[in-house]
């Protein structure tokens, strides 16, 4: 090993997935096909047209045979990622646009297809939610798998690697993850990917320790390097020295222990010191990620995103098909129950069937509860889905950016409107409980008249915070200005919970404050019943929860309205916590 190589050197991207991993490096090839647009002749665009339906096809049976290879080894729920690459090969936009490239243009397939991706791109990149952005990596994987097959390239497996290893690659695929064998691989990085895209989600289900949106980790690292990975702090080390390798050891060995004293609270109550019960559930886009729900103790679903059936696509999904996809994850749940967000989407974020025009605003336009009302029979089919999915387990759901009681008593109409379509030919839940997100200033305000159109209040405080701040979390030139303990967030949320007991329901919270430790002790002591969160919190949110007392939760909600400013009521907390939870708190 050279002395350039032998340097030890620190590169820094996205922690996906948590945990420290130490290995030697192997480079897998998972580059961009490079593709170059070219004129054809007229007499060679039948040809094209061929060369493109083939490599579809032969991309669908190189999944085909990989889902049979990996059905025993992965449930349905893993599974069900390639069945959604499938769906894809059959989409009408993405095959019908390279096709209409192709004739209209006279170009190759190759070119024609990357003109269709970048289609897709630029729409994805101009969404603001971050889960709803990521999903564009998936149309972005399908096609260079399609690609691959028409210019001939093959991509090395990662079934067969020797040794223990950690992967580099320029990005990674949902199917290459599925490969992985934990036994071999000790972790990966790659040049792209976010937190929340499919791999990602993915890796953090097998607890595969991995760093992504790197940029050039392939450059920067050469096989056979030795790296150390922190998937919790997204810090990869090259090459480390004998004093960063024996401190990354002991930080490895001491994660690993807490994970497992943190596993040991699954089957115990989310309750307090003196017997308070708080539940603590978690938020889900993808049926694969129930599994970590249950291990790490989730009693129930208590936001599932439906976006993800509505994206990739160029028509609305019909009932049956969101029948089948809210069913199996609501079986896949009981006996615990399932909380079903009805469509959250808008003009940043929509399919050509909604026929939205475009928008100056998109986030304070037609979205959410707003484009569902505009769009009643689509609406109404979804509301069918869930009632009918309500049969297989306790299923609630609620709706999205309400910001006042007419939109409220509308939707309740038309799901009224469902019942009786369904009554005598489906079965379902004819009690289900119905409830609403409260994420917009003017539904804090009469957060009492809500309360009496409902059975439950769900604050999605990463909106509340947005809309009430007037800053767009998105904006990384604005992220110290989004502060969940501002004066106005914290009287906010006190405002919802009173109301909302005062009536004699329930006030749960979905967003990220709900996953931080470090605001349990200000939701619980303000009063919150139910906080939902990214399965892998939910054991040190309740580690916290197990060693705190009401009283005490209360006295610091109490002081933590008093202060003015966000800093002055993040030093006391973080204080509190220190001085309190110390033990608990790592």
């Amino acid at each position: 090993m050279d002395s350039e190589k032998s340097e030890s050197r620190q590169l820094k991207g996205i922690g996906a997935s948590s945990g420290i991993a130490i290995g030697q490096v192997r480079i897998t090839d998972r580059r961009r096909v490079a593709v170059t647009e070219v004129l054809v002749a007229n007499e060679e665009i039948p040809g094209e047209l061929d060369r493109f339906t083939r490599a579809i096809e032969r991309a669908k049976g190189e999944l085909y045979d990989l889902k049979e290879q990996l059905s025993s080894t992965h449930g349905p729920e893993h599974l069900c990622v390639i069945d959604a690459h499938l769906m894809l090969l059959d989409d009408t936009m993405l095959v019908g646009e390279t096709t209409q490239y192709i004739e209209r243009l006279g170009i190759n397939a190759e070119g024609a297809l990357k003109r269709t991706l970048g289609r897709f791109k630029a729409f994805f990149e101009g969404v603001d939610d971050e889960y709803l952005r990521e999903r564009g990596g998936d149309v972005e994987t399908v096609v260079e798998r399609v690609l691959r097959h028409m210019v001939g390239q093959k991509l090395e497996p990662l079934d067969n690697i020797e040794g223990k290893v950690i992967v580099v690659a320029h990005d990674l695929s949902p199917a290459d993850i599925l490969q992985i064998d934990k036994a071999k691989v000790m972790g990966f990085i790659t040049d792209l990917g976010g937190k929340t895209s499919h791999s990602s989600i993915l890796a953090r289900a097998f607890e595969v320790p991995a760093v992504v949106g790197l940029e050039r980790a392939t450059a920067e690292v050469s096989e056979g390097d030795t790296l150390i990975i922190d998937g919790s702090t997204g810090v990869v080390i090259v090459n480390p020295g004998a004093e960063e390798f024996k401190e990354y050891l002991q930080k490895k060995q001491r994660y690993e222990y807490v994970e497992r004293e943190l596993l040991k609270l699954r089957d115990l109550p989310a309750q307090t010191l003196d017997g308070h019960r708080m539940r603590l559930k978690g938020n889900v886009e993808f049926i694969e990620e129930v599994a970590s729900v249950h291990k790490h103790g989730g009693e129930g679903i208590g936001l599932y995103r439906t976006e993800m059936l509505f994206f990739n696509r160029s028509t609305l999904p019909d009932e049956e098909e969101q029948f089948e996809a809210y069913s199996a994850l609501v079986k896949k749940m009981a006996p615990q129950p399932v909380t079903i967000r009805t469509l959250d989407i808008g003009g940043d974020k929509c399919l050509t069937d909604l026929d939205l025009s475009d928008e100056m605003n998109p986030a304070l336009g037609v979205r959410a509860i707003r484009l569902s009302l505009r769009q009643p029979e689509a609406f109404k089919a979804q509301l069918r889905a869930i009632l009918r999915a309500s049969a297989f387990g306790e299923v609630k759901l609620f709706f999205p950016m309400v910001s006042g009681v007419a939109e409220v008593r509308a939707a309740k109409a038309l799901l009224e409107e469902v019942k009786e379509e369904l009554r005598g030919k489906h079965p379902f839940d004819e009690k289900v409980q119905v409830g609403i997100m409260i994420e917009i200033p003017s539904a804090v305000v009469i957060a009492d008249l809500l309360a009496a159109e409902v059975d439950f209040f769900s604050v999605g405080t990463n909106d509340l915070i947005q809309y009430t701040l007037a800053i767009d979390r998105t904006n990384e030139h604005l992220s110290a200005l989004f502060q969940p303990l501002h004066p106005a967030v914290l009287r906010s949320l006190k405002t919802i919970v009173d109301a909302a007991h005062a009536a004699g329901i329930d006030a749960c919270i979905c967003g990220e404050m709900a996953g931080d430790p470090e605001y349990l002790p200000i939701l619980l002591g303000l009063g919150y019943d139910e906080l939902s969160m990214n399965a892998v919190s939910i054991p040190r949110v309740k580690k916290i929860l197990r060693r705190c007392t009401v009283q005490e939760a209360r006295e610091v909600a109490l002081k933590a309205l008093s202060f003015c400013t966000a800093a002055e009521a993040d030093a006391y907390l973080k204080g509190e916590i220190a001085a309190r939870f110390s033990e608990s708190f790592d």
